[in-house]
């Protein structure tokens, strides 16, 4: 039995996909039953698990051969850093008191550092509360993913100008598709090669690096409308990413990474990582994110 928490998110349902299409067993763990439909529509065993509820995690990983661990930012959560770190910790504690065989666990470029990254700080707790287990673990940490530009396409595609955080604009930086996270995760889960070494690490990028002009120029291709890059000076980031929708913490994280990525200190740890890269490009994933945002930016 493979478990894939985060079923239901983008990267969580391609692995759970890709799994059944090579016949395995998949438990499908959501957060709740109206998720687990189109898994369940695909052959998955349904498991609602929170993982704020240690029994609930316990059932969801029970007689797991692989357990794809994954535990996202509650962004609604007024300190949303403490709300992941306390389930980082229940999760772990599950894993713990009944490893199986093989985990991965879902982490991010720039996870190595332990201070002063914003979000990839709390990847790093991850990891580390992770190497207790006693199970063949492998961390897939994957570039920014595209899909995170939907927090701004509506005010790019209603202005024409596209809000960036990374300095400067042409600064080319890693990003990757979350359908190749996905597909990498379950080929990683399928490996029954000997790691030479563990924990595992590997990384997952786009074939190509793009930077904020790219973006810009590549929405404009699939969009049909005129869209140009705008660097925000720092001291607006804020009052940008409260428009977004995130909350005085969230948005704190989200500067200090961004801080952190200009600085050049969120990239693949060469000297540790096996390097993979994915295939799908930034315009397949803007166009696949566009009909939501043109109506969203036409109200």
């Amino acid at each position: 039995m493979f478990v894939i928490f985060g079923s239901a998110g983008h990267v969580g349902r391609v692995s759970a996909a890709a799994l059944r299409r090579a016949g395995r067993d998949v438990r499908a763990v959501v957060r709740n039953e109206a998720q687990g439909a189109p898994l369940a529509a695909i052959g998955c065993e349904i498991a609602v698990a929170d993982l704020n509820d240690a029994a609930s995690v316990a059932r969801a990983i029970d007689g797991a051969h692989a357990v794809q661990m994954l535990c996202p930012l509650p962004r609604a959560h007024v300190d949303p850093a403490a709300a992941m770190r306390q389930m980082i910790d229940v999760s772990v504690a599950a894993l713990r008191a009944a490893a199986p065989p093989r985990v991965l666990a879902l982490s991010d470029y720039g996870a190595e550092h332990r201070h002063g990254t914003g979000i990839t700080t709390l990847f790093h707790y991850l990891e580390t509360q992770l190497r207790g287990i006693d199970a063949e673990l492998t961390f897939l940490r994957a570039a920014e993913h595209m899909h995170n530009w939907a927090r701004v396409l509506p005010m790019a595609l209603a202005n024409g100008v596209l809000p960036s955080l990374h300095h400067p604009l042409d600064k080319l930086f890693p990003t990757v598709a979350a359908e190749d996270v996905g597909v990498l995760a379950a080929e990683l889960l399928l490996d029954t090669s000997v790691p030479q070494t563990l924990p595992r690490v590997v990384s997952v990028e786009s074939d190509r690096r793009v930077s904020a002009l790219d973006v810009a120029r590549t929405l404009a291709e699939v969009s049909g409308r005129p869209v140009a890059a705008r660097e925000v000076p720092r001291g607006e980031w804020a009052n940008v990413l409260r428009h977004a929708g995130l909350g005085e913490r969230h948005a704190r994280l989200i500067a200090d990474l961004y801080d952190a990525h200009n600085a050049g200190r969120i990239d693949v740890e060469a000297e540790v990582s096996e390097r993979r890269l994915g295939a799908t490009p930034l315009a397949q994933v803007l166009a696949a994110l566009l009909p939501g945002m043109s109506a969203t930016a036409a109200r």
